[in-house]
């Protein structure tokens, strides 16, 4: 969240040869996008953005994070909390999950033994959404269910961030959630409970460390959903240190005065437990202070790789080996640090195929003076910096982000971002102010232009709150077509904001589904959908990504105010295998499972 270094290329050792495959050698004689982008004319206005609703109150939605502050500045206070968009009980409508958190201090529960007994005041909550159609559209109505599924008889957490995965393929997703101290997987039993059980899964998915992210990918496309968790730094409380402002008051640390930690990775064994396969796949090779982490095929091979986003230091970019392992690849490839050769203090990222060209792009948020970086990805798994001409520079560097998400906003067929921001370090001025946690800024909101170029949006009140954003995560929560959020802030309310684009006819929403018992969700799957003006758009199925937080894996594409239709959609499957579906009416989302389709011999 803090600090930058500058990078000699000449001081550090070359790839592996997993980094440079030779069957996708970079290409040599066309230039990369940022020098291509540098002459293009300039952004076109931007369109009347779809109009925001805070819709918190309304919804029911009452929930508070509590993030330990005693006053005595623990770094970990800051850092949290995320949360999750998911459909809990089945019914088709999307339910949230909120992190909590719990004291801090020497006798707080981390790592174990000391853990706070059932029944105490702070727990995660579960709200169920008790969707209903009136007069006026639908109504969202969220239904306090905590109790009633076993949050309150956990012993406490210090929560930061949740996954969101059916591990066991029975229907029902599940929940994995990074703590400060021991992690924790919950298994959904038939919509009416989770259960713990992570003492009962093996391969030590209780690890003790100071987890934020994690994403559940199929690495090694065996049809079970394997586990990687993000990893912070080494905090214990008697290595806690005090810091203070350039004023001298005190002030949280940054992440360089602890030491790193290697992230893990657990593979699921498809009987209903994991092992830990950190070491065999190449992942203790590198430490870092990992926040972000989204899986994608970056390189088109056909396998998930890692993106992870390291506070302060280089990302890494785990390529997948196909025989079980993972090369770091970053340096190489591009994306280890800005087009300046500086870290940044990486936080939440974004994968998305900004560009138009059927790969996906990165954005990263950083610390306020640096600014929200964006890497298109201009060959399989090549990356450069093109955030100068992207619009995204000047306007991001006051803000810290953190989490943040690429999706189709307004229905325009262009991928906008939305991200929430929230300081580290003391603002002055708020702290005058009299504020008792003064980091509060606003969320931003950018409308895409198409080819990797976005602008502000300025005029939506229920975006322009100042509060410590955190995690960020999307969806339809009302099924009327357009995209939700729901903001989880640090230390004071959540929030939900509700989107009322007015043209419900101009956008389709896929449902990717594997034939497997229980039907999960088809996490890495990529859908490109060919419309009748020409346009080829490309979207990835999966819930990954921003930070700390899971969002709607369903697919959803806008078709623009022009009469554009679905002409036909292309999936590539994770599992390697294509196929065409077409017959798609607007307006609504329509399942689609493998084997029902036209197979095709390659992607096109």
């Amino acid at each position: 969240m803090r600090g930058w270094i500058i990078v000699s290329l000449a001081l550090v050792g070359g790839p592996g040869i997993g980094c440079r495959r030779q069957e996708l050698p970079p290409p040599a004689s066309t230039n990369p996008p940022a020098a291509q982008a540098a002459v293009m004319p300039p952004a076109k206005p931007v369109a009347k953005p779809a109009a925001w609703f805070d819709a918190t109150q309304d919804s029911g939605l009452d929930f508070v994070h509590f993030n330990g502050m005693s006053g005595q500045w623990y770094m970990p206070e800051m850092v949290g909390p995320g949360g999750a968009l998911f459909d809990f009980d089945g019914d088709g409508d999307l339910d949230l999950f909120l992190v909590q958190g719990t004291k801090l201090g020497p006798d707080s529960p981390l790592p174990g033994p000391a853990a706070a007994q059932a029944g105490h005041a702070w727990h995660h909550h579960l709200y169920r959404n008790d969707l209903t159609q009136t007069p006026s559209g639908p109504q969202v109505h969220w239904v306090d269910i905590s109790a009633a599924v076993g949050l309150k008889e956990l012993p406490s957490d210090y929560g930061m961030g949740v996954a969101v995965g059916d591990y066991d393929n029975d229907g029902w997703l599940d929940l994995y959630l990074g703590n400060l101290g021991p992690n924790r997987l919950l298994r959904n039993a038939d919509g009416k409970q989770l259960v713990d059980v992570t003492s009962k899964v093996g391969g030590d998915l209780g690890d003790p460390h100071w987890s934020t992210s994690a994403t559940w990918f199929d690495y090694d496309r065996d049809g079970h959903l394997d586990l990687f968790v993000c990893n912070y730094i080494d905090f214990t409380f008697d290595r806690h240190r005090q810091c203070s402002s350039k004023t001298g008051a005190p002030d949280y640390c940054g992440p360089s005065v602890y030491p790193h930690l290697t992230d893990r990775l657990w593979r699921n064994r498809g009987d209903g437990t994991f092992e830990d396969v950190t070491a065999t796949a190449g992942l203790l090779a590198r430490a870092g202070a990992a926040l972000g982490v989204v899986a994608a095929d970056f390189d088109l091979d056909g396998w998930p790789d890692l993106l992870v986003a390291n506070d302060g230091m280089a990302n890494f970019l785990w390529l997948n080996q196909h025989n079980g392992t993972f090369k770091e690849c970053a340096l190489e490839r591009g994306c280890a640090f800005n087009g300046m050769g500086a870290s940044e203090a990486n936080m939440g990222v974004a994968a998305a195929d900004f560009d138009e060209d059927g790969d996906d792009d990165l954005i990263i948020t950083h610390l306020d003076g640096e600014k929200n970086t964006l890497w298109e990805n201009w060959e399989r798994g090549w990356f450069s910096d093109v955030t100068s001409v992207s619009g995204m520079d000047a306007v991001t560097r006051p803000f810290t982000g953190f989490g943040i998400v690429a999706a189709d906003l307004n229905n325009d067929g262009r991928l906008d971002l939305l991200s929430v921001n929230g300081g580290v370090k003391v603002n002055e001025a708020q702290r005058q102010a009299g504020l008792d946690l003064p980091m509060r800024q606003h969320a931003q909101l950018f409308l895409g232009q198409g080819k990797a170029r976005f602008s502000e949006v300025t005029d939506e009140p229920a975006l322009r709150v100042p509060e410590i954003g955190r995690g960020l995560a999307v969806g339809d929560v009302d099924n009327d077509g357009d995209l939700d959020a729901v903001l989880a802030n640090n230390h004071g309310p959540a929030r939900l904001v509700i989107n009322r684009w007015d043209r419900p006819q101009t956008w389709v929403g896929f449902d990717l589904r594997l034939p497997a018992r229980g039907r999960r969700s088809a996490y890495g799957a990529t859908v490109e959908v060919e419309l009748s003006d020409g346009r080829k758009l490309h979207r990835r199925c999966g819930p990954d990504g921003s930070y700390a937080s899971a969002s709607d894996p369903r697919v959803m594409v806008g078709l623009g105010g022009d009469g554009a239709t679905v002409k036909a959609v292309t999936v590539r499957w994770a599992e390697g295998t294509h196929e065409r579906f077409n017959d798609f009416p607007p307006g609504r989302y329509h399942t689609l499972v493998p084997g029902t389709g036209s197979p095709l011999t390659s992607g096109k």
